[in-house]
């Protein structure tokens, strides 16, 4: 039999985790599917006892998203309109029953290159709080993701939550995926752009591109080049050219790497239209 523990405080889950190294466990809707064999292997840690890591809320300058908040918790809450488009990915994540189950952290922790949360989160500047045993530390969501399932957390260590800063949290936002048909299914390529707009000039971009390398990635050489300038020339600034340095796509199964790189620039472009009024 599977060893199985779940706690209800996080100091006896670092006590646990510490001890006897095991499988963490919340949503499970990646957990159960990713197993090729009949039963899971190895000790499983079970954190949906931990009252304290439910909810989100806003506390000292930033939002915080609990490890145990799930997608439905997140498209329930009151937020600000520069959250639309992490609201967005969560109606895109699986069917009604996975996002009741699923947790927006399982998903970063998941850590796929096609991960619907991440890019809407990296224009959210969000960081990732850890605890261990030792103490607890916090990182930028672009260092914590450094490859195909894999994520900078050490042995020892559980994601707490998600912090939103709110200089973040200005402007209004969307998110855009391509895939090969509407629901239940991974991307070819998606986006999520935030931008906040004075007297019809673009005061602050964020812009973000998924399933186009081994992490989803910001792209600041283009938000620095949309700075300042008025929206209705932005749709011509946003070309394959000026996105391809920072990406890395590949060829499978689902599209080329040229095809990836252009759907990206199409949909950014039809995302930044959305968000100035659907300018030409």
């Amino acid at each position: 039999m599977i060893p199985y523990a779940r706690p209800s405080t996080l100091t006896e889950a670092l006590q646990h985790l510490a001890e006897v190294p095991a499988t963490i466990a919340a949503g499970c809707t990646d957990l159960f599917p990713a197993t090729d064999r009949p039963a899971l292997a190895g000790p499983i840690l079970d954190l949906t006892g931990i009252a304290g890591l439910d909810g989100i809320d806003h506390q000292e300058g930033a939002w915080r998203i609990g490890a145990n908040a799930t997608w439905t918790d997140l498209l329930r809450a009151e937020l600000p309109p520069a959250f639309d488009m992490l609201k967005e990915a969560a109606t895109e994540v699986g069917s009604i029953q996975i996002q009741n189950a699923g947790t927006v952290v399982g998903n970063i922790c998941n850590a796929s290159p096609a991960a619907d949360g991440v890019p809407p989160l990296l224009a959210l500047d969000a960081e990732i709080a850890l605890a261990s045993r030792n103490g607890t530390r916090q990182l930028a969501l672009r260092d914590f993701l450094t490859g195909p399932r894999q994520t900078a957390l050490a042995p020892g260590e559980i994601v707490t939550a998600l912090h939103i800063p709110d200089t973040a949290t200005t402007g209004r936002s969307r998110f855009l995926k391509l895939g090969a048909r509407r629901y239940l299914v991974i991307s070819i390529a998606m986006v999520a752009a935030r931008l906040e707009v004075h007297n019809n000039h673009v005061t602050q971009a964020a812009l973000a591109v998924g399933a186009c390398g081994p992490v989803a990635t910001r792209l600041p050489d283009l938000e620095a080049a949309l700075a300042n300038q008025p929206v209705d020339v932005l749709p011509d600034l946003i070309t394959e050219a000026s996105i391809a340095p920072a990406l890395s796509p590949i060829d499978d199964i689902r599209a080329t790497a040229a095809y990836r790189l252009t759907a990206a620039a199409e949909l950014l472009r039809r995302a930044v239209r959305d968000l100035t009024g659907g300018q030409p």
